[in-house]
């Protein structure tokens, strides 16, 4: 008579511990590069922020002086040198012929990694700003 012992299967084979270990392997890659992604869209968005801040207060500027005697300094570009990078901001006013209604322009400008990015934010101002009002009393 002939006994037949039936071998028990125990661990994984070579293959499928190679196979499991390529798709980890790609797994991990995937998210690192994810996360790599991410970290320069959140600095890229941080820029951005930094940029329509510097455009508000230019324009909390403009207002302040009043747009007529903003043009008349005649001032109309510069840049600002805090931090990096260099933001570079340039206004454009234009009379609407409504009373002493002016549309300003304001972009604010900066390079990142060789690539140019810009905000650009537009707003109505009287002509005369609340300096001159504080000026009359």
């Amino acid at each position: 008579m002939v006994v037949r012992v039936k071998k028990i299967k125990r661990g994984f084979t070579l293959v499928e511990t190679v196979l499991a270990s390529i798709i980890l392997c790609g797994a991990v890659l995937a998210m690192g590069a994810i996360s790599t992604r991410s970290f320069s869209e959140i600095r890229l968005n941080r820029q951005y922020e930094v940029a329509a801040a510097l455009a508000d207060r230019q324009l909390t500027l403009i207002d302040y002086i009043g747009v007529e005697n903003f043009i008349e300094l005649g001032q109309m570009e510069g840049q600002f040198e805090e931090g990096q990078p260099v933001y570079q901001w340039r206004a454009i006013a234009e009379y609407l012929g409504i009373g002493n209604l002016y549309q300003v322009n304001i972009t604010v400008s900066w390079v990142e990694r060789n690539r140019p990015y810009s905000v650009s934010v537009d707003a109505r101002f009287n002509g005369t700003g609340m300096f001159a009002e504080i000026e009359e009393y």
